[in-house]
């Protein structure tokens, strides 16, 4: 069974997420502030976690980084902030999607669905390719794994699943709208600072030069491609 950890300080948001979610057989904790929500995280192992930014204790993008500093969970913010400066602090310190205040409780489970899809193992490779090996880092698609320098590369899993899909087309032009589509959902497709924040991550995590690509490329208005 799925566990999600809620955190947030708005009573009545936690409550109809915590009914929502136990009427679609999930497992919930809530946490009212940052630092429940670290020592819940640690103690309960939760599989996603649903989180607001604006606690009483700290932000929850120092949340983030917590959680990111020994754990790939995925993590949906669900906060009132909208400006594309404070969704990009968010995503750029390892959350996996952002909902904005006031929502749609089926848009949102949507979305949760969708992480949680994200950080599944995956079962096997197209063509029956399963190592990728460049010569910077080498991609493990059946384990689900990077290592670069003889050491695991620790990715997100929205950043796994990007790897993933260019990976998978190595050497083809892969859209926007098509990368968006597949690593957040059929409900995106124009959310490309979502694209520009994760692909600056991979290209820190994985290229050798990342001012200067050359695994993944950029098509000026296009797409991204993976060359090995």
């Amino acid at each position: 069974m799925t566990r999600v950890l809620v955190v947030d300080d708005e009573p009545q948001i936690v409550r109809a997420l915590v009914i929502n979610l136990k009427a679609r057989k999930y497992e919930v904790d809530a946490a009212p502030d940052g630092a429940t929500a670290l020592r819940l995280a640690a103690e309960r192992h939760p599989d996603v976690v649903v989180l607001d930014l604006g606690l009483p204790d700290m932000d929850g993008v120092e949340v983030i980084k917590g959680l990111r500093g020994w754990t790939r969970v995925p993590i949906l913010v669900l906060s009132a902030r909208q400006t594309s400066d404070e969704k990009v602090e968010a995503l750029d310190a390892g959350a996996d999607d952002y909902v904005t205040k006031p929502f749609g409780m089926d848009e949102l489970l949507a979305r949760l669905r969708a992480a949680v899809r994200r950080a599944e193992p995956v079962g096997g490779a197209e063509d029956g390719v399963v190592v990728v090996e460049t010569e910077d880092f080498t991609v493990d698609l059946a384990a689900k794994k990077v290592h670069r320098d003889g050491r695991d590369v620790r990715l997100t899993p929205t950043e796994w699943h990007l790897l993933e899909v260019l990976v998978r087309n190595s050497g083809r032009l892969v859209s926007q709208k098509q990368l968006l589509q597949e690593v957040w959902g059929p409900s995106y497709g124009t959310e490309t600072n979502y694209l520009r924040v994760y692909m600056a991550q991979l290209r820190r995590k994985l290229e050798t030069d990342p001012s200067h690509p050359r695994h993944f490329v950029t098509e000026p208005g296009m797409g991204y491609r993976f060359e090995r």
